[in-house]
This record gives structure tokens, sequence and C-alpha cells, in this order.
């Protein structure tokens, strides 16, 4: 059992589920960069076909913020975030239905699309690890706590994208959503990595970036909720308003043997 201390309060825990993107790894540049291709090779799909172009609104449909073609933020709540992989290819086939292609042609479309942006999201690795995640991981290593990803991504990806790091050896389980009924936010996820730890959900943490990984967390009974934002203040408050607290960075969470050290 470790004492883990988060926003003046301590908790003793015997493990930590992490959400993946925007938790462990930078989100924008991963599933930013994947957006991109997708966006892009949808519209090459709609001009070969001599269709209207993709809908402006697509990045608010879509859960982004651009800057020209380029994403630059997400909303943490919205389906890019949140969603699964099929929720994604729904609203993109949407897309392609209101332009005019029949839904199966819309379908075919985006499944293309996507063999596209894996392809090269797997060229370029585009993987990369958030500001002192390596550093805690070890440290969760140190103190004998077991630890597993708990992620909307589909696990053989959310393995890869680990691997790519080198992080997959610190977790004892990782949980995509294809290994459940039912995604974040309901408990599932989380109640799979607890049995699959061998703990109860009340020894475990979880550290997500929205506030579905907090509604999950409070669902299956864990013993604390934290919430990692790009903010602090109200701000980040209201948009992780099931938090139990909310961390900036890694460097705010603590463990007693260390408090007196960092």
């Amino acid at each position: 059992m470790a004492n883990l201390t988060a926003a003046g309060v301590t908790y003793p825990i015997k493990a930590i589920l992490f959400d993946k993107d925007g938790t462990l790894i930078d989100f924008i540049y991963t599933w930013g960069k994947w957006s991109e291709h997708m966006f892009a090779e949808f519209a090459n799909q709609l001009k070969a076909r001599e269709l209207p172009p993709i809908s402006a609104d697509i990045a608010t449909l879509w859960g982004t913020r651009q800057d020209g073609d380029a994403i630059v933020d997400y909303d943490r709540n919205g389906p890019l975030a949140m969603g699964t992989i099929e929720d994604l290819a729904a609203i993109l086939a949407w897309q392609g239905y209101l332009a005019g292609m029949s839904w199966a042609e819309a379908k075919i479309a985006v499944q293309q699309c996507r063999q596209h942006a894996d392809q090269q999201l797997e060229a370029a690795r585009a993987s990369k690890a958030l500001p002192g995640v390596v550093e805690f991981l070890a440290q969760c290593r140190e103190q004998g706590l077991k630890l597993a990803v708990v992620t909307a991504d589909e696990t053989a990806p959310a393995v890869k994208h680990l691997k790519w790091l080198g992080l997959d050896s610190y977790f004892d389980a990782i949980i995509g959503t294809d290994r459940v009924e039912r995604g974040k936010p309901f408990p599932d996820m989380a109640l799979l990595a607890c049995r699959e730890l061998d703990i109860q959900p009340s020894e475990a943490a979880v550290i997500g970036d929205t506030n579905g990984d907090m509604r999950m967390a409070d669902l299956a009974g864990a013993a604390v909720a934290i919430g990692i934002a790009p903010t602090s203040g109200a701000a980040a408050a209201s948009k992780l308003p099931d938090a139990d607290a909310i961390i900036i960075t890694y460097d705010e969470l603590r463990f007693a043997h260390d408090a007196d050290e960092r």
C-alpha cells in the first residue's frame, strides 16, 4: 500500500489506472495528426467524386480547434477525446452522406481514410510522452504499485503507442474500449482493470484528462479521481467537475516517503 497525496489529501492505494491520450501521451501530437490525415484524405475522396468539400464545422463536430489545416487543441469532453473510433467514423461518414454519398459509400470512404491515417501515424511513430510521465511511472514502480491503462482507444493501437515510447513495460494491464461492453464514462474498463490487477476499485486511483475518466472512477468506486488539465482555476474545474483533485503536472503528485524531498 502506498500513500498518494493529491491537492493536499492523502489516499492509501495499491494501484493507479491511467487514461492514455492526454494523460500519458501528448494528445495533439498523436490524435491531432491522425485527424489531420483523416480530414485531408476525406477531402480527397469528396473531390474525386466532384462532391462539395468537407463541412467547415467538422472541427466542432469532431471536438477540435484548428488553425488553418492544423489541429491545435481539443475539447477534453468532445468526441475525439472521449469517443471511440467507431463514433468518429460515424461523424465523418455522416459528412459524406450529407455531401451526396450513399451511406454505404460513405462508410467505405471513411474506412479507407482510417487506413491511410493509421499508416501515416505508423510511419511517423507519432507518440510523445507528456512531461513528467516517465519519472512518475518510475516512482510508482518504486512504491510497488500496480499500474493499468484504461483508454477509449482500441487495445492493439494503445499497446503500440506505449511501445513506441518504451512505456508498455510499466503496465500490468492495458484495457482498450474493445475489451468491454461499455466504454467511458461507464465503469466497465476500470472494473476490468481492477480484476486483472487483483485489487478492489477502492484501492485504486484514476488519472485522466476528461470528465468521462472522472465519472468512470466515481461509478467504479475508485479511491480518488485525479484530473490532469492544461491550466488551473475555474476553467479546469468546469471541464472536470467530478474530479477529486486537479493537477497540471505530475510533479504535483507526491508519495508520503518523498514528501520532504520534492
